[in-house]
């Protein structure tokens, strides 16, 4: 397994549960090398399902936040236009915090920290060879690739590469925002807050710990703004500040008091995006199906783990017919899902921001 993240390690923890012995790759030097990034809705059907076969469902219901659902939209007045609030037993998409899915998937799971993967090259008789940035190589089984958009693993069965959405992204945060920022905490509510306007939108999520995450998107070329230092957060600041020139001063606000900025332009790979089966190796994920992070990617990458792992713990013998068979589904589901993330970041980032507004419409319940 190459990567750490939610699907490699739903995959090593549903193995690892099944009494199957599987090696972690990760190239971070340890779990707390980067920021683990921000909330995430674990829907019923697939993230959900893949902690319960990793039987960490009644954990992940304790570390939960069910009022994370909330949702709440204003325009650029900053008048309130939708304000959905999920009733006590709502657990359909609770959020958890990505360093706590993290921590509960890791478990006893032992992880190889600090061995970053360069290259792949398919099993030929001896089994799959896996090269290392440090120098060394070693052969395994079966390799899974879950190591994100920008896979080492991924070129070993597919030449595709992703691309630009058209659609960037600039993070930043804000921490203790009840006791520092107690009017922005309430314009954010218990869980997630969105302004759209044309070509641009900016959404605010809580996290845990009084922690809130802020993202602000735009339509541009993806080298706009891309030699801006990002260490200079009031350079940043004021690109961004101008970008909402006229948006209400709450909605502002959130920008004004960010810690840092990263900028992070939005890439997809091809909704169809399949290969030629390849013995020895497949991908799971963003490595197999990135695509615009609408509350499905993890979902997937996480149930992607899951299911290769019950059928390789099942196989009896035959691997790699399994991992065809799984491929085949895999494709078939990650299709249906890239299908409606595209046209929803078309609607969301878009000419209109009544878009924005009609597909919530569509998505809350009523």
């Amino acid at each position: 397994m190459v990567g750490a993240g939610p699907a490699g390690l739903a995959f090593a923890r549903v193995l690892h549960r099944h009494g199957h012995p599987v090696t972690v790759l990760e190239r971070d030097s340890g779990p707390e090398a980067r920021p683990p990034g921000g909330t995430l809705d674990l829907h019923e059907g697939l993230g959900q399902l893949a902690l319960d076969k990793a039987g960490l469902l009644a954990r992940f219901q304790t570390l939960a936040r069910p009022e994370g659902q909330a949702m709440r939209i204003l325009d650029a007045a900053g008048t309130v236009l939708r304000d959905w609030r999920p009733r006590p037993e709502d657990r359909a998409n609770p959020e958890i915090d990505r360093g706590h899915l993290r921590d509960l998937l890791l478990g006893p799971l032992d992880v190889r920290w600090g061995r970053g993967v360069t290259e792949v090259l398919p099993d030929t008789g001896d089994g799959t060879l896996v090269r290392f940035a440090d120098g060394r190589q070693e052969t395994f089984d079966l390799v899974v690739g879950a190591d994100g958009a920008w896979s080492r693993v991924r070129p070993a069965v597919s030449p595709v590469t992703p691309h630009y959405t058209g659609v960037t992204f600039v993070e930043t945060s804000l921490d203790d925002v009840d006791t520092r920022h107690p009017g922005l905490a309430r314009l954010v509510g218990d869980g997630s807050m969105a302004v759209y306007g044309v070509n641009r939108g900016l959404v605010a999520q809580r996290n845990s710990g009084g922690h809130v995450k802020v993202y602000a998107q735009f339509r541009a070329p993806v080298d706009r703004h891309a030699g801006l230092d990002r260490a200079d957060a009031e350079a940043v600041r004021s690109v961004l500040l101008s970008l909402f020139d006229g948006w209400a001063a709450p909605v502002l606000d959130l920008l004004r008091h960010g810690t840092a900025f990263v900028r992070r332009p939005l890439h997809a790979l091809p909704v169809s995006h399949t290969w030629t089966h390849v013995r020895g190796v497949t991908l799971l994920g963003d490595a197999a199906h990135l695509m615009p992070p609408l509350g499905a990617g993890a979902n997937l990458a996480m149930l992607d783990g899951a299911e290769l792992a019950e059928s390789v713990a099942g196989c009896h013998g035959a691997l790699d017919e399994t991992v065809r068979a799984f491929e085949e589904r895999m494709w078939a589901r990650a299709a249906r899902w890239a299908s409606v993330t595209t046209a929803g970041l078309e609607r969301l980032v878009s000419p209109d921001p009544a878009e924005a507004l009609a597909l919530f419409d569509q998505v809350q319940p009523s």
